[in-house]
């Protein structure tokens, strides 16, 4: 006989606790299910930890750089790994335990720790007991791609997850792929001290971005000693001894890099094919990820799919989002909607790089007229303050509407100061209200306005 819960969740990551305490404060008897670790990726091994490994991997260039301000540190600057590690270790604990004692006692709420497989539309498996709902929400995110390529059987390499348990300094680190993960650990290692090469098979890093973004963000990496090959059209492994032997037909450089460890970080899947899906007659696409509509129900009327499975988004942020539009739907008669919100993210190497909306290249497409702004970070006080002038900020605006289409701000602060512009977005004002606001004197943001001043047509 199935226990009977009004809702049963599978998936303790981002969306899932707070939903989770939603339905149970709108007085449902709420099942969750964690199979692995509470909190999901960006608790254990996504954003917390790699954002704490960052940190201590700016603190050791900010140590080697003293002397530019005038700062004489004696000796070597030397990066202890175990030490960087165990203080990660303490910051992802304290997060992961923040969520599972608040899951494990939130009342009406019964904590499942096991494997979660839906055996029909509405009951659910889990160590050998059978839950049952009319409700159910998937929440199950997802994990590193395995590429199969040549000898990747044969060598030992990390992914995202098990970067998380090196307490030791590699001597090459070889990441495989160009984009926001392998961005973020090819500068994070290279500032512990690190040799790092990256390989990319497309001809530029960060392929989404535009090509001018695309190029100063390599050339940060490569002014830190980063070393980077693109257009790898064949990739292969080869154990040698200790070392690991990465061929690839990729220029500038030889086709050949022999490194000590391997990362991939070569993009995502999600974790759909041990759910149970065809059993409750849930679709998915090509990729695998669960398809849903514009307020995240699938094809299965009572289920629906949040977060990273889903494939309408691959952030923290969209994750909680999820939640919020799924709560709004269905307690507070508030249709919200996936397609309501603009694409915002962060690339988090230094200077980070803070993104809304739409690319040059997008916007072209649109066949809008267009406004374009252009300001490079060594016009701004604040960067040269800080000896920190790499990158640039640029913004798109619809001529005929007014309104903001798209930015980048690649530069020191660019993560936080993308929000002016993002909530101007969300606001459906035009760009003059930013433009006119008076902003603090010295800031990076108070040369948004100034940049929006100078606005010339895309041509």
């Amino acid at each position: 006989m199935a226990e009977k819960f009004d809702a049963i969740i599978i998936g303790t990551g981002q969306a899932g606790p707070s939903l989770a305490q939603r339905m149970t404060g709108e007085g449902m008897k709420v099942a969750i299910i964690e199979r692995k670790l509470f909190g999901g990726t960006c608790v254990n091994v996504g954003c917390i930890p790699t954002k704490t490994l960052v940190a201590s991997a700016r603190a050791a260039y900010v140590a080697r750089r003293g002397g530019d301000f005038g700062v004489v540190i004696g000796g070597d600057i030397e990066v202890d790994m175990k030490r960087v590690k165990a203080r990660k270790d303490g910051v992802v604990q304290q997060s992961n335990q923040g969520v599972t004692n608040w899951m494990k006692n939130m009342d009406n709420l019964t904590v499942y720790e096991g494997h979660g497989r839906l055996e029909s539309a509405n009951s659910v498996s889990v160590n050998g007991d059978m839950l049952a709902a009319d409700r159910i929400v998937l929440n199950v995110g997802g994990r590193a791609r395995v590429p199969d390529m040549p000898g990747i059987d044969e060598i030992d390499y990390l992914t995202n997850s098990s970067m998380m348990e090196v307490d030791f300094l590699p001597e090459h680190l070889i990441i495989i792929g160009g984009s926001y993960i392998g961005l973020e650990f090819a500068q994070m290692y290279r500032r512990f001290g690190s040799r790092v090469t990256v390989v990319e098979m497309g001809d530029r890093l960060i392929a989404r971005d535009d090509p001018d973004v695309s190029n100063a963000v390599k050339e940060i990496l490569e002014t830190e000693g980063v070393e980077v090959r693109l257009e790898a059209e064949c990739v292969g492994f080869e154990q040698r001894g200790e070392h690991v032997a990465v061929t690839a037909n990729c220029e500038p450089g030889p086709e050949e890099v022999v490194g000590s460890h391997v990362l991939l970080a070569v993009g995502r899947v999600p974790n759909t094919d041990d759910l149970g899906l065809d059993a409750a007659g849930v679709e998915t696409d090509g990729r695998g990820f669960i398809t849903v509509d514009d307020q995240l129900a699938t094809n299965v009327p009572g289920i629906w799919a949040i977060g990273d499975v889903n494939g309408r988004g691959a952030f923290t942020h969209t994750s909680y989002n999820d939640y919020e539009i799924l709560a709004a739907n269905m307690f507070d008669d508030d249709p919200r909607r996936v397609s309501d919100r603009h694409t915002v993210y962060g690339l988090f190497v230094d200077p980070p790089l803070g993104r809304v909306g739409m690319t040059e290249r997008e916007v072209r497409e649109s066949g809008r007229k267009a406004l374009v702004g252009k300001m490079m970070m060594e016009r701004v006080g604040r960067a040269r303050e800080r000896s920190e002038t790499q990158g640039f900020m640029k913004i798109f605006i619809d001529a005929e509407t007014e309104r903001i289409l798209g930015a980048a701000l690649l530069g020191i602060g660019g993560d936080e100061i993308i929000h002016t512009l993002i909530d101007v977005m969300y606001a459906d004002a035009p760009y003059t209200v930013i433009q006119r606001a008076m902003h603090i004197h010295p800031t990076v943001s108070e040369l948004i306005p100034t940049m929006l001043a100078d606005l010339a047509p895309l041509e």
